[in-house]
């Protein structure tokens, strides 16, 4: 399980800067799947063999300072309740600010590791003036430069040194499903449902679940451990930007589950937060169920048929299309089980190994009939191909031009996959190798 890293910091310091420069590498490699690129406050990086998840809580703040000053005391909070690690970034140009003063008194109370990162350190003047800021009371500063990266080695070794390592939880082999989607979409209700007492206070104020619970989940047949995200805000009064809350409040769950059930509200569609949610999952390579939970209460089912709104989400989910699709309501109970039995499905279509020769006796055939088209008048020859021993569906094609099968290519290859070892739920990679 890898740890989460929160930048934290008034606009303006180069926390984005920073950020871009720890994931670009990782990045670069994970996203160029098939160009997914959204929600640009949440990435990979590792540093001395450690793998941790990085959370750039700026950029999320609008509105005038005043707004700004509750706004960022938010994310900071949120930041403490959630991260493993914080580093509070400021900025020598500026100097300590009334609201560097705000953020470190939150954070001089935390018993989590926090590292002072003074940025814009690129002359021998300005590590003079970065003394200032040990005024904030948080000990040691690290002077850095996040346009050129001059001093972040500095910072990151700390970084790694001050996680908390994770003991590997081997006791929990069962499969776990991540319970994820937007404040009251129903996923308390739902576990509820399924678990047959009411486990978690189910109420309508948005945010009462607080914490990533785990539910182990033995009945029917089928045992495994539940986790419910909460879809969470710490205070109901306010109308924050929700978006960045639910998505840092998903990111642990889904980060440490094997498949995800994204639950959406029917009456509220597949809008912009539920897709975030549903890309974290996918890039994260997760399984993923969609449920579209209170479909009883959608007003005119003539104009809305499922058929309609199972095409829209579709659509807003391409390329990776083949994704069940379960409409249930959690109020009558109506298909939850068909939810967890798909749910089940999917973690098996995860966890499936293809032996290399049926592999090869199925895919060669296909692509001898449709080979890759000639790239600059050369032509793609694929000799072999062989699944990947990763915890997810990944496949090698081994062949002698790789640099010459363009991308949909790719995904004809990804979809023939998919339809003949049933992959339905499953984000897969395909990789062109040379021999």
């Amino acid at each position: 399980m890898g740890n989460i890293v929160a930048i934290v910091g008034r606009p303006n310091v180069g926390k984005s800067t920073f950020f871009n420069r720890l994931i670009q590498r990782r990045e670069a490699i994970v996203d160029s799947v098939s160009g997914v690129t959204r929600d640009r406050h949440y990435g990979k990086s590792d540093w001395n063999g450690r793998n941790f998840s990085l959370i750039d809580t700026g950029g999320y703040v609008v509105g005038s300072d005043d707004i700004f000053e509750a706004e960022i005391d938010k994310q900071v909070e949120l930041a403490i309740d959630e991260a493993d690690a914080i580093i509070f970034m400021v900025d020598v140009e500026s100097g300590v600010t009334p609201m560097d003063e705000d953020v470190a008194q939150l954070l001089r109370k935390v018993d989590k590791p926090v590292l002072l990162a003074v940025n814009k350190v690129d002359n021998n003047k300005r590590l003079e003036n970065a003394v200032e800021f040990y005024s904030l009371g948080l000990g040691e500063y690290f002077p850095i430069a996040s346009t050129n990266g001059s001093g972040t080695g500095d910072l990151l070794d700390a970084l790694i040194e001050a996680l908390p390592v994770n003991e590997n939880e081997a006791e929990t082999e069962l499969p776990r499903f991540a319970v994820v989607g937007r404040p009251n979409a129903g996923k308390s209700s739902f576990i509820n449902a399924l678990i047959g007492e009411e486990r978690y206070i189910v109420t309508d104020i948005a945010g009462t679940t607080r914490d990533a619970m785990d539910t182990k989940y033995n009945r029917f047949g089928f045992e495994f451990n539940l986790v419910d995200t909460a879809g969470i805000r710490r205070k109901a009064k306010v109308k924050e930007d929700l978006e960045f809350y639910s998505v840092m409040r998903s990111v642990r769950a889904i980060e440490n589950c094997d498949v995800c059930l994204v639950i959406l509200d029917a009456t509220r569609g597949f809008d912009g937060q539920v897709q975030n949610i549903f890309w974290l999952a996918q890039r994260n390579r997760k399984g993923i169920v969609i449920l579209v939970n209170k479909w009883d209460l959608v007003e005119d089912k003539e104009t809305n048929t499922m058929k309609e709104f199972e095409a829209m989400i579709r659509r807003e989910i391409e390329p990776f299309t083949d994704v069940p699709i379960v409409f249930m309501s959690v109020l009558t109970k109506q298909r939850i089980f068909k939810a967890i039995e798909t749910a089940v499905k999917v973690f098996e279509n995860r966890s499936k190994k293809i032996k290399t020769r049926e592999l090869n006796d199925i895919m060669l055939p296909i692509i001898e009939q449709t080979p890759p088209p000639a790239y600059k008048g050369k032509y793609v020859k694929i000799k072999f191909c062989t699944q990947l021993p990763t915890p997810q569906p990944q496949f090698a094609f081994f062949c002698n031009l790789p640099q010459y099968v363009r991308d949909p290519y790719k995904r004809f290859i990804e979809n023939k996959l998919r339809k003949e070892f049933d992959l339905n739920g499953v984000p897969i990679s395909v990789y062109f190798r040379k021999k």
